[in-house]
């Protein structure tokens, strides 16, 4: 089985330290809801105008009460703005949390749509759960920077500034030694905050790193127990539990210091006020109810400190997250990519000429980039060391095979595929036959020479107009976890129940709708498990006939057939391939003997092109490969 195609659910993980955002860069974010926002702002100048007026009233009522003096309406207006206050507040803690989840939401739908439109590439050097992990935990973390940090850090500030006027007018003395105890506390606070990004980025990393392995191990349960290493994966991802829970602790200890020191300032400065103030109203500087509306302010100044420390904390652990999610968000996706590659290709590129063929190569060279590399070396290491068992070794074995010494899959790859024709593709593991069609389908894009389709130079089609011209069978092709239905109309949305029942039968699934009695209704379960593995087979190919393209690229697709399900598939892709072009690629020669050309390739290199009884006469490497499946 070729394995040129680089492994899709394995990978190398981001750095550990982890990619960092700016404040700047959280703004988009926030201005999406900025209506929201401002209306939030403005209560939160009312509501610290409610509570800094509650001191002033305080210190009114008791200097009315020294002086004998009726309260009249200061009570009923003390009163009144202490409920004003708790209703502004409610209200707005109700908007500070629907925008959070507002803000989450919106920042999901743009990761979600930029991860299914990114390169293949980035697939393949990237972990799965590291990309499901930035979907989940690090948008969730978005949330605290609304519902606890930088909007209420606004209102916060208000309040604060507030305070600091009224306590300067009544007793600068007393402010100053204030602000020599709030000036420490903040100057500890600022130092602290740079540890806990720096440990909350590698915390999301390790998450990341700790979805994927659970992904893996859970997306190849038979596979691990049958290899008798469960429990070695249960270590496994134990470990990278255990490394998260150290870091979780890290920012837990950072954030311990942190939250105390607005208690300790507090204390500082209540006994600080307390102590000298009540030396200055003895000597008839200040008056008891000037000391009692100061102490009241005091606390006014503390409560916002507190807020922002917190604030503080929020909004560095969420920037630790923001920057993971805007790694991705700042990653090109295909259409972005097509529009720079048209605009630098030669004008030759949409020469057509006269009967071109459907398919032709032309000097193709293709190496897969240094990250899709190292993913697939580090693929090849766990597959070694973690799930040993024959088919896994076979799998890294081939894996290195594929990549020749100066790393090229494909060198100087030349061949033409007539329009209506059948074209088999074959040679040895590594030889880059399924290379070849992940380049027809422009999962990449070649490193040298040049692909066409009817004379034009593949890149100067859209992808999605490209790959609408083919019928594409991968060759560990996924069934979806759902019905048949399901997976039939994925790329045919609008076939009738006619049409799909038309194409299972075709590929002979007619018993899997007979089942039961739902039809195409019945369902397959996660990754098609409910099917055996011809049947998922045969599904694909199905899906791949549905959609009637012109073109049907086949990789391997009777490979998990048994010798009568394999010839009524071939008699079914005779039938539907009348007026359709195939480029089949196989390992049992006696499926594609009576192809009109068959491609012999060897090292990513065409070593031979003719029919079956040419190729056994003049190619040793195919007379070999007939001799050894008893084709001579």
């Amino acid at each position: 089985m070729s394995r040129t195609a680089p492994t899709r659910r394995r990978g190398r993980s981001a750095p550990q330290d982890g990619p960092r955002a700016t404040f700047r860069q959280l703004l988009p974010f926030l201005f999406e809801h900025k209506k929201t926002l401002i209306v939030v702002a403005i209560l939160s100048v009312f509501g610290a105008a409610t509570s800094l007026v509650q001191p002033l009233l305080v210190g009114q009522v008791i200097a009315a009460v020294q002086a004998n003096e009726t309260l009249g309406i200061l009570v009923w207006l003390l009163v009144g703005f202490v409920l004003i206050s708790s209703v502004i507040s409610g209200y707005q803690h109700y908007l500070l949390q629907r925008t959070g989840t507002a803000v989450v939401h919106s920042s999901r739908r743009q990761l979600i749509a930029r991860i299914l439109h990114l390169p293949i590439r980035e697939f393949d050097a990237r972990r799965t759960g590291d990309l499901v992990s930035r979907v989940g935990t690090d948008t969730t973390l978005l949330y605290a920077v609304l519902t606890q940090g930088l909007a209420d850090a606004v209102g916060s500030a208000i309040l604060f500034l507030g305070a600091l006027i009224a306590m300067l007018i009544i007793d600068p003395i007393l402010l100053l030694l204030i602000v020599v105890v709030i000036g420490i506390s903040l100057a500890v606070v600022v130092m602290l905050s740079g540890r806990i990004r720096t440990a909350s980025s590698a915390q999301q990393v390790k998450v990341g790193e700790l979805a994927s392995a659970v992904e893996r191990a859970v997306g190849s349960i038979r596979t691990v127990r049958a290899s008798g290493a469960t429990e070695r994966e249960t270590a496994s991802v134990s470990t990278l539990a255990g490394e998260a829970y150290g870091l979780g602790v890290r920012i837990a200890k950072v954030s311990a210091l942190v939250v105390p020191i607005s208690g300790i300032a507090l204390q500082l400065s209540l006994l600080a006020v307390l102590g000298v103030g009540g030396f200055r109203v003895a000597a008839g500087a200040i008056t008891v109810a000037s000391l009692i509306t100061f102490v009241m302010f005091l606390f006014m100044l503390i409560m916002p400190l507190a807020t922002t420390f917190g604030a503080i904390t929020s909004v560095n652990q969420a920037l630790g997250a923001l920057g993971r999610i805007q790694e991705v968000l700042d990653l090109p996706t295909e259409d972005q990519e097509d529009a720079a590659i048209a605009a630098s290709l030669p004008a030759d590129a949409v020469a057509t000429a006269s009967a071109a063929p459907a398919i032709a190569f032309h000097d193709v060279r293709f190496r897969y980039p240094d990250a899709v590399v190292a993913a697939r070396e580090a693929a090849a290491t766990e597959a070694r060391t973690v799930l040993v068992d024959a088919h896994l070794e076979t799998q890294a074995q081939e894996t290195d095979a594929e990549q020749p010494a100066d790393r090229d899959v494909l060198r100087g790859v030349s061949f033409a595929v007539p329009r209506g024709s059948r074209v088999a593709l074959v040679g040895p593991s590594g030889a880059g036959k399924s290379t070849i069609l992940s380049l027809i389908e422009r999962f990449y894009d070649p490193t040298g020479g040049s692909i066409r389709l009817d004379g034009h130079d593949i890149r100067t089609y859209p992808r999605a107009e490209l790959r609408a011209q083919f019928g594409y069978v991968e060759q560990d092709a996924p069934t979806l976890a759902g019905t048949l239905a399901d997976n039939l109309r994925l790329a045919s949305p609008d076939a009738t129940d006619a049409d799909c029942e038309r194409v299972l039968r075709a590929v002979n699934l007619g018993d899997v709708l007979e089942r039961g009695t739902l039809g195409l209704q019945t369902p397959v379960g996660e990754d098609g498990v409910m099917l055996s593995g011809g049947e998922r087979q045969r599904l694909a190919i199905a899906r791949a006939l549905l959609t009637e393209a012109p073109i049907l690229l086949l990789d391997e697709s009777t490979s998990s057939l048994d010798g009568v399900n394999e010839q009524r598939m071939r008699d079914a892709i005779d039938a539907v391939s009348a007026d359709r072009t195939l480029i089949v690629i196989a390992h049992r020669l006696s499926t594609v003997v009576d192809s009109d050309l068959i491609v012999v390739l060897q090292h990513g290199e065409v070593i031979g092109q003719g029919t079956h009884s040419e190729l056994i006469e003049q190619v040793p490497l195919y007379r070999d490969l007939a001799r050894h499946q008893l084709l001579v």
